[in-house]
């Protein structure tokens, strides 16, 4: 699941290019600067999400609980996903600004789901490694989110 949203929007940008509110280029740089953002933070986030779970497996040998599962799964699910399909109908939309609301609600649901993580199963056992790697992981799906939010509202 964690290079789906990578994979999924070279994906749509691929279909889509010659939708215009994308603004996709025949000449370089290609895509609007938000999109080599997002590109650039989505990469961040998934490396840090990827070393996350190689510490777990490898270097800890550690199985995570069902209740973690079950909350990782949630924000993800309930979250990610969702946010996913509505910043992409909104970034085709003619009128973005109907999804904004919808969007706001997800937004607080996610980050939500993600401290209810961090605080309830992360805080106390990971070390400063495991805490950089869920960084990478949470701040650059954050700013990859910040910039694709921008171009969506501000292009």
């Amino acid at each position: 699941m964690l290079f789906v949203p990578g994979v999924l929007m070279c994906v749509l940008l691929i279909v889509y290019k010659e939708h215009p509110n994308l603004n996709i280029d025949h000449s370089f740089p290609y895509l609007p600067w938000q999109f080599w953002l997002v590109g650039f933070f989505g990469i961040v986030a998934t490396l840090g999400g990827v070393l996350d779970w190689n510490f777990h497996r490898v270097t800890l040998d550690m199985k995570m609980s069902k209740l973690e599962r079950d909350a990782e799964a949630a924000a993800l699910g309930l979250g990610g996903i969702p946010m996913f399909i509505l910043m992409w109908f909104a970034t085709v939309s003619s009128t973005p600004n109907l999804y904004l609301i919808p969007i706001l609600i997800v937004l607080i649901y996610t980050v939500s789901a993600i401290c209810y993580d961090e605080f309830v199963f992360h805080r106390k056992r990971c070390g400063k490694q495991e805490n950089l790697y869920h960084r990478m992981l949470v701040f650059g799906n954050g700013l990859a989110w910040l910039c694709w939010i921008h171009f969506i509202f501000y292009s």
